[in-house]
């Protein structure tokens, strides 16, 4: 397994590489550039001055998360050949610099959604939180609320640019079923796989987060069933999972350790995050201790040690403690998450030693 750190680049995060270079085990930085919209041609020089910035201070570079699909591609319209172009344009210079995966995600509209990110939990941190029954009505209020939050961070998957045009783009989906979307997945993946095999790039959906339709929107990455229709899209082990625990963790149902023992051979990426379900179905994200939540993270990151997963690995979402909130972009603190680190990789020792490893 080779631990990662997602950095969101300089001069857009309050975490340096040094920070991060102080952090036993992290081997990789899962970065992107995030002035880029979906749909944008990605300059090879960019790529590489970042990917040499990363490479100088010891880390690898070799995934990205995300190169965004540009609603048209969602959609099904008829110029989405020309966006899936370009998109086969950044695989291939992504190629060039050694990047092994790509995260993207295939949600209508909202990437990930929270109705609250500075919910405050009983010991004082604070962190994301998300209310069902606020998720209702007009989604402008709780996009303006996130964007607000965000500060002057990027916010992947709440581009101003894009959510300026909220009422065009719902007008866009109207009538979109589950069945077009991966239909539109579909014709998306028969055309990038073929030159991901090509060029040696893996691509990695991520879990739709919530694990649930809102706002009359589909969501087709959300259970083991949803799961298996995806793989079987287009049966390549170069089209698979960026497995996230705490984008199915909110649904109970979700088996996420029998998912990973059953899928674990297509999981290219591994996001550990722990949240705890409320009775009512409102979630929170906790710390990545397993006792903390409703996710079980050691059987978690034990599906994956007895599988011999060998991919890439990053702590998710932390909370913000000791008042960094006031300065890191919400969710990706440096201290909550560099403790994530290190329980994952406490974990993961420990199994080691039991299998009698070094």
């Amino acid at each position: 397994m080779k631990m990662t750190w997602r950095w969101y680049g300089e001069g857009n995060d309050s975490i340096t590489l040094d920070h991060i270079r102080q952090i036993p085990g992290v081997e990789g930085i899962v970065w992107s550039l995030h002035d880029k919209v979906a749909g944008e041609e990605w300059e090879f020089e960019k790529i590489k001055e970042v990917t040499d910035l990363i490479k100088s201070k010891g880390f690898n570079a070799d995934i990205v998360e995300s190169v965004n699909i540009h609603d048209d591609i969602k959609l099904g319209l008829p110029s989405r050949d020309r966006y899936i172009e370009i998109y086969i344009d950044t695989i291939k210079k992504l190629s060039e610099v050694g990047v092994k995966v790509i995260c993207y995600n295939f949600m209508p509209v909202f990437d990930w959604t929270r109705t609250d990110l500075y919910k405050e939990l009983p010991d004082g941190s604070n962190a994301l939180y998300y209310e069902k029954n606020a998720i209702v009505d007009d989604p402008k209020v709780m996009a303006e609320r996130i964007l607000e939050g965000g500060k002057n961070f990027t916010m992947p998957g709440w581009e101003p640019e894009r959510i300026a045009k909220l009422d065009e783009l719902f007008k866009s989906y109207e009538g979109m079923t589950e069945e077009a979307l991966f239909e539109n997945l579909k014709y998306f993946l028969e055309k990038v796989i073929p030159v991901c095999e090509q060029y040696d790039v893996k691509m990695a959906i991520h879990p739709d987060d919530p694990p649930w339709p809102i706002f009359g929107l589909p969501r087709i990455i959300r259970s083991r069933d949803h799961i298996k229709k995806f793989i079987e899209l287009v049966d390549s082990p170069y089209s698979g999972l960026t497995l996230c625990t705490g984008s199915l963790g909110p649904n109970l149902l979700n088996d996420i350790p029998a998912i990973i023992r059953e899928f674990h051979d297509r999981i290219h990426f591994a996001h550990i995050r722990n949240i705890k379900v409320y009775e009512n179905g409102d979630f929170i994200e906790v710390s990545h201790r397993g006792k903390d939540g409703s996710v079980d993270v050691y059987e978690v990151i034990k599906a994956y040690h007895d599988n011999g997963f060998d991919g890439y690995m990053r702590p998710d979402h932390g909370r913000h403690l000791w008042g960094e909130e006031k300065e890191c972009r919400p969710g990706y603190g440096l201290y909550d998450r560099a403790l994530g680190v290190m329980y994952i990789l406490g974990v993961w020792d420990s199994l080691d030693k039991q299998k009698g490893g070094n």
